[in-house]
């Protein structure tokens, strides 16, 4: 999973990168302090590996991950090239989802590029740079198309998807699942365009405001959930300057710091657990003496499909699954046991991978 991080300069967007990844990046108050982007790649918590691997007495132990990536601040005009903006939405091309940092919170001494704090017109100003630039892209697309519908029937109607797609752009509206049929989908996903991609939006506040919602808060939930179309979206909480101070403690320091602050997940976990809903993700794992690992595929996926996630050897000469969810394989001790109960499953190329398969593969070649 590829996360974007954007957000206007100066809104903690780099701050916040920092403590979810802790790689160090330059975080300044003055405009464009990230130019090139920034990344981090972060190891998903999962307390089950280490269930596994006290189960196994594994070699070792491999997490599935996140990459993190800061884009420099966008501005007003970006789709025009103003600020970084041609280098801004070049690289948020590549990721699955956006992280959207907004301010909403007050520091005089940290200046705002647009010389006034308002989160309704930060989020309004990305959202809009964000469809002018994917306008082009579809007017690009759309002239590409016609070319070549004068011999192709698909690409005619390609073409007037993307005629249709443009004109929800244009009226400001962000497309929803229904709007468009799967088929259909398939189509519009070649395009790679931004403002279909799912969204977490982080309103980063002070610390007093961690509890209850500030008017800023309050405004951008509304402006979020009441004004913009679109399934793909969701909207967490937290202080910038608290995450810093938590990326600096081992984990029993971390969760006695989050306990005092009546907080119950850190940031990243958040940032982490959120995003997993929003790209529809599951979390399958495998897990023996050489090694227990975690391995991330999009919910739906069939057992051939997740088995080409550890080789394409396995998946070429895929044979079968045996499947033991993990409470029961944690319930019954061992896979022995497991088997013996009868809770470890055979199961074909048809089986649709479910969220906590200890999964062991058969396959020939």
């Amino acid at each position: 999973m590829k996360i974007g991080i954007v957000g206007l300069p100066n809104v903690g967007k780099s701050t916040i990168f920092n403590a979810l990844t802790k790689a160090g990046a330059e975080s300044a108050n003055y405009p464009f302090c990230t130019i090139d982007p920034n990344i981090g790649i972060v190891s998903v918590p999962d307390p089950r590996l280490a269930v596994l691997d006290k189960m196994y007495t594994s070699k070792k132990v491999v997490p599935t991950t996140i990459e993190f990536v800061d884009i420099a601040g966008l501005v007003r005009g970006a789709s025009k090239g103003e600020g970084l903006g041609n280098k801004f939405l070049s690289h948020i091309r590549e990721v699955d989802a956006i992280v959207h940092v907004v301010r909403c919170f007050e520091d005089e001494n940290v200046v705002h590029v647009e010389g006034k704090i308002d989160p309704i017109d930060d989020l309004e100003t990305i959202n809009l740079e964000l469809i002018f630039a994917d306008l082009e892209m579809l007017d690009r697309r759309i002239e590409k198309n016609k070319k070549l519908a004068k011999t192709n029937v698909q690409e005619k109607t390609n073409v007037e998807i993307a005629t249709r797609l443009r004109e929800l752009l244009e009226s400001g509206k962000m497309p929803n699942d229904d709007d468009f049929t799967p088929e259909e989908w398939e189509f519009i996903n070649t395009i790679q365009l931004i403002s279909i991609k799912p969204v977490l939006y982080i309103a980063n506040v002070s610390e007093d405001d961690l509890h209850e919602d500030n008017d800023m808060v309050k405004r951008l939930k509304a402006a979020i959930f009441e004004n913009y179309s679109g399934n793909h979206k969701d909207i967490i909480k937290i202080s910038a300057k608290i995450e810093e101070e938590i990326a600096q403690f081992d984990d029993d320091e971390k969760a006695e710091f989050l306990a005092d602050l009546g907080l119950e997940a850190s940031g990243l976990d958040q940032v982490i657990s959120v995003g997993y809903k929003l790209l529809g993700l599951v979390t399958f794992l495998t897990a023996g003496p050489d090694e227990c690992r975690a391995w991330t595929v999009t919910a739906g996926t069939k057992a051939p499909q997740a088995a080409g996630k550890i080789h394409s050897d396995i998946e070429r000469g895929f044979i079968r699954a045996e499947i033991t969810s993990y409470d029961q394989l944690v319930e019954a001790g061992s896979d022995v046991k497991a088997k013996e109960l009868g809770v470890t499953r055979i199961e074909g190329k048809d089986y649709v991978m479910v969220d906590g398969d200890v999964t062991f593969f058969r396959f020939n070649v």
